[in-house]
């Protein structure tokens, strides 16, 4: 051994030094580190499979704050951007409806077998509290049963709704 030496020997050929380590941590690392406590904190925040809606696109349909578009599953309310139909009747109420139930709301989902469209959009059954949004919006006239196998869990639900509705004579089922 060489004079000097404490009589331990270094095998880490100088890499694992520690009087080689930073005294301070930089301000970058700093704000790392805050960041990524703000962070989880955000994200410790947030019940798993709730999201806020950021938009209502349509009696149906929904934007979340994820950026997904999600269709509600097991309905069709009347179309308020189709590109051949235009307005149909009943769409902005449905519309309305729908924003009122949900916008910038927290919404949890249920999904059923098939968890995409052809569009790509989230297919789900959509819960703001312990409603069902889907289940509402059917009860209440502003859109019917639409059933899609093999997503029909609550396809015989959704039916018997709808004959009320319509016996009821409620929302699309009223007089014009």
């Amino acid at each position: 051994m060489s004079s000097g030496s404490s009589g331990v020997r270094n095998h880490c050929s100088g890499w694992c030094d520690v009087r080689r380590m930073p005294q301070r941590l930089s301000w970058g690392s700093i704000l790392f580190f805050l960041l990524l406590l703000l962070f989880y904190y955000a994200v410790s925040q947030r019940t798993p499979g709730e999201y806020i809606v950021v938009r209502v696109i349509d009696g149906d349909t929904i934007e979340l704050n994820t950026g997904e578009k999600v269709r509600y599953i097991g309905i069709n309310a009347p179309e308020l951007h189709h590109p051949q139909k235009g307005v149909e009747y009943f769409a902005r109420e449905a519309y309305e409806a729908n924003r009122r139930m949900v916008e910038g709301k927290r919404v949890r989902l249920e999904f059923d077998v098939e968890k995409r469209d052809r569009y790509g959009r989230l297919l789900a059954y959509v819960y703001v509290d312990d409603i069902m949004v889907n289940e509402w919006l059917v009860a209440n006239g502003y859109a019917q049963v639409a059933t899609f196998p093999p997503n029909v869990r609550y396809a015989e639900r959704f039916r018997k709704l709808e004959a009320e509705a319509r016996r009821l004579k409620i929302g699309l089922w009223g007089k014009p």
